[in-house]
């Protein structure tokens, strides 16, 4: 089912490049990558409770995270009070942040992915996740292929 979703999402998305956080040694990180590495895409489910539908997250491990920020390829944004703001939760924080950053009106919206990126920069569409956001699950993928989105 993870190479069916991924598959799908890469065939589907909007975005043209994606601007991934994370918290590393109590700072907020961000990395600009074209393409999701395999490596940094984890396999999940969700709880009964939610349907255990089969997902993928943004999973980046310790070592990622670690080489990362010794090599210079993340930028550090501040600490972790930047993903702390009443009624957001931290994806939603880190959203806002970027998007404010990047010299952009930020608002709460839920455009599918397939539609448009999160935020756009020099003309391309970045999706902006945060180390453990949902990318895709099997039930947005059936429901998108019904509609005819495939």
């Amino acid at each position: 089912m993870f190479e069916e979703m991924k598959a799908w999402y890469l065939k589907v998305s909007a975005a043209d490049m994606y601007q991934v956080g994370f918290v590393y040694r109590n700072s907020v990180y961000t990395v600009m990558v074209d393409e999701l590495p395999d490596s940094w895409l984890k396999s999940d489910k969700a709880s009964s409770k939610r349907g255990g539908w089969a997902k993928i997250r943004v999973r980046l491990g310790a070592a990622v995270k670690r080489e990362l920020v010794e090599s210079g390829k993340a930028e550090r944004l501040g600490g972790c009070e930047l993903l702390t703001i009443p009624t957001y939760n931290k994806g939603e924080a880190f959203e806002k942040l970027i998007t404010v950053r990047a010299g952009q009106t930020w608002v709460k919206d839920s455009v599918p992915f397939w539609v448009a990126g999160d935020i756009e920069l020099d003309g391309r569409q970045v999706q902006l996740k945060l180390d453990g956001a949902e990318l895709t699950n099997q039930r947005t993928m059936e429901r998108a292929k019904k509609l005819g989105i495939a």
